[in-house]
């Protein structure tokens, strides 16, 4: 059993929410990640933020009212959650 997908970042269980709650999403309102993770807007936002310090996330200010953030899973967010439950399944006997 290999664990070489295991992501230490993805793997923290509030970090490993958004990024399951993002991965099938080309976006999600803020607001709308925070009421789905029931979690309060500090604890999503440092969270969110280590995401992004990773190159895994980013956050899209709306043009139109500033006030309106959206959070979305880069590329290489994507496939580190990706490998990251494949190696969760692969521990799980699921592969």
């Amino acid at each position: 059993m290999s664990l070489a997908g295991l992501d230490p970042v993805v793997h923290e269980p509030t970090r490993l929410r958004i990024c399951a709650f993002l991965a099938p999403l080309e976006e999600a309102e803020f607001g709308a990640l925070r009421e789905e993770l029931a979690v309060s807007e500090s604890v999503l936002s440092k969270h969110f933020s280590r995401l992004e310090a990773e190159g895994y996330a980013k956050r899209r200010r709306d043009v139109f009212d500033g006030r309106r953030v959206w959070a979305s899973l880069t590329r290489t967010g994507r496939l580190a959650f990706t490998a990251h439950v494949g190696a969760l399944r692969e521990i799980a006997g699921l592969v």
